[in-house]
């Protein structure tokens, strides 16, 4: 497993990222994950349509929780697109955010095998989270956007995910 140390940081402290970084115009790679009601979701949860993988460390935080509301609301509106955020919160509290925030089906919990946290380089060695950032892939599961963001506790730039959603639908 590759190792990338400070290819983020949490709390202003440099942390190792594992796996290997993706780049646009790769194949997207599959992933397990657990969603609220405990059953799997991969890269095919939503085939023939554009998804944005969005990554968080804990949707119980204030940014994250922003971020998927955000973003949820926004991909909602463009027909043909998909949000999923992952983070490894478990699903019980997933369920529990999901309830409190009114947006169902749009998010899993690596928590099990970060699976999809090494397969798309977002697993943070030190903390076993998940560090922040979004991927659009297209309709054939490929990457048509990546952002890895620098501060695990900072912003993404929701503006350039949409963007990139627009030119693939």
């Amino acid at each position: 497993m590759n190792e990338r140390p400070g290819g983020t940081t949490f709390q202003g402290r440099p942390m190792t990222l594992l796996g290997e970084t993706l780049n646009v115009g790769d194949r997207a790679p599959d992933f397990t994950a657990v969603d609220p009601d405990m059953g799997t979701v991969g890269l095919s949860w939503a085939p023939e349509t554009v998804r944005v993988l969005c990554s968080v460390p804990s949707v119980d935080t204030p940014v994250c929780d922003r971020q998927t509301r955000v973003l949820g609301s926004e991909i909602a509106a463009l027909p043909g697109a998909e949000l999923l955020t992952l983070s490894v919160d478990l699903p019980f509290a997933q369920r529990r955010w999901c309830g409190a925030s009114g947006l169902e089906g749009i998010i899993a919990s690596d928590h099990r095998e970060l699976s999809f946290g090494r397969a798309y380089g977002v697993a943070v060695k030190e903390l076993r989270l998940l560090s922040r950032a979004l991927f659009v892939v297209d309709a054939e599961d490929t990457v048509r956007h990546v952002q890895y963001v620098a501060a695990s506790d900072g912003p993404a730039d929701h503006e350039a995910v949409l963007r990139a959603v627009r030119d693939c639908l």
